[in-house]
């Protein structure tokens, strides 16, 4: 069965969009309007393998806080059909996801990978050292987002629940409500609200949880340390680390998508082309070059 329209539906039910730009650590990720997919950065682990990848309609990119002692990381394709696609570092079984079905979205965190399935379950491989894959149990879930060590889950009902590692509180988002997105950091939880406002929790000394005055926001993104919110009128805000310039964001216009890194930012143009701020070292900011990229929603 080709699962696409199911997919679409799935997403686009409540604006919900789809992931067709990712950013990891050290490299960048695009999903092209043909189902194809590019990537540029780091691609020590042959994270950046996806030449050969066909039909897809979503992506992600596994993250690593700059302050871990390795760099890897993966990047994972959702298939047309349903199913899932790996390449990257395997070390804890994150890119073993080949016998997934069903699955309508995925997010790639540190060395683990979660799908959403079609049914509202949630499937999880990977490292579980501070049971951020315990999701076993979820139900009626509708969108999921991966942090470093927390795993956070979006309920139909607009209600959040998360798993994993809770030392600065980045988990506690029971009491959130009316949520249409969110989006997991290395040690925050950002969840957009359905009048435009934005809530966040967890650690905060790079002020990458001080949201609470936006307003007007359609999507948000998280990196390591800062926070990205895409603005209904095609300009995106920024708060917290801003060592590489990864907040330099005040001067974009015409953005639809945004995604966010380790230390670096992407956004989506209306036209299908992205532009990138932050670290660059291993070139993951390289994208000047990229045209038709999908569009959320297309």
């Amino acid at each position: 069965m080709d699962y696409t329209s199911l997919i679409e539906a799935a997403l686009m039910e409540k604006r919900w969009p789809k992931n067709t730009i990712a950013a990891g650590r050290r490299h960048s990720v695009g999903l092209k309007s043909d189902g194809m997919v590019t990537a540029v950065g780091d691609n020590k682990y042959g994270q950046c393998d996806v030449s050969s990848w066909r039909d897809m309609v979503a992506v992600a990119a596994g993250n690593v806080h700059m302050a871990t002692n390795t760099g890897n990381a993966h990047t994972i394709g959702l298939i047309s059909d349903g199913t899932v696609t790996a390449v990257g570092w395997n070390k804890h079984d994150q890119c073993d996801v080949n016998d997934w079905r069903d699955i309508v979205a995925v997010a790639a965190g540190w060395r683990r990978t979660i799908g959403l399935k079609l049914d509202g379950t949630v499937v999880a491989v990977g490292r579980n050292n501070e049971g951020q894959c315990n999701i076993s149990g979820w139900r009626d879930m509708v969108a999921l987002a991966a942090g470093d060590w927390h795993t956070v889950g979006l309920k139909s009902d607009g209600t959040v629940v998360a798993v994993g590692n809770n030392r600065y509180d980045q988990c506690n988002v029971s009491g959130w409500r009316d949520i249409v997105v969110t989006a997991a950091g290395y040690l925050h939880t950002v969840g957009l609200k359905s009048d435009g406002t934005v809530a966040a929790v967890g650690w905060n000394k790079h002020d990458q949880c001080d949201v609470s005055g936006w307003h007007s926001m359609v999507a948000i993104a998280t990196g390591s340390n800062h926070t990205i919110g895409l603005k209904s009128d095609g300009t995106v805000a920024a708060v917290g680390w801003n060592e590489h310039g990864q907040c330099n964001v005040s001067g974009w216009r015409d953005i639809v998508a945004v995604a966010a890194g380790c230390a670096h930012t992407l956004g989506l143009k209306s036209d299908g082309t992205v532009v990138a701020v932050g670290d660059n070292e291993y070139g993951q900011c390289d994208v000047s070059g990229w045209h038709g990229i999908q569009l959320p929603g297309n």
